[in-house]
């Protein structure tokens, strides 16, 4: 009987080991995301479509949209959504004037669908690694 509970016991360790090397690997993937203002201090818009350019973005970095919720707007569109100004179906919107997004591998495009604002550059597609 002790040399069964002792096997018991190594694989419950051993589960627990495992268990907290998770923890910390996952920790570590969020520890290192970056958190960016969308527009630094001017915040989220008109002409926000160059802020993106020189910067060094990766998969769960977070980016803060700060607006006035009463004349803006953030929206998660597909490539022709930004290329076209237009909002796609079920697209995602954000309206708190503090919005935090995080960024997904790959192409991420915004825009503000207020009529003429994508269209005046409050616009960002942003490429994630």
């Amino acid at each position: 009987m002790v040399k069964g509970s002792g096997s018991a016991s190594w694989s419950t360790r051993t589960i627990v080991a495992l268990m907290v090397v998770s923890v910390l690997v996952l920790q570590a993937a969020y520890v290192h995301a970056a958190t960016y203002t969308v527009g630094e201090s001017n915040g989220w818009t008109f002409n926000a479509v160059g802020w993106p350019k020189g910067k060094q973005f990766k998969a769960n970095d977070v980016l803060v949209f700060n607006y006035d919720p009463r004349r803006h707007n953030v929206v998660v569109v597909n490539s022709g959504g930004y290329n076209n100004c237009k909002t796609p179906a079920g697209a995602k919107t954000y309206t708190s004037g503090h919005d935090h997004v995080i960024l997904s591998k790959g192409q991420n495009f915004f825009i503000c669908n207020f009529p003429g604002h994508c269209e005046a550059a409050m616009k960002i597609s942003v490429t994630a690694v």
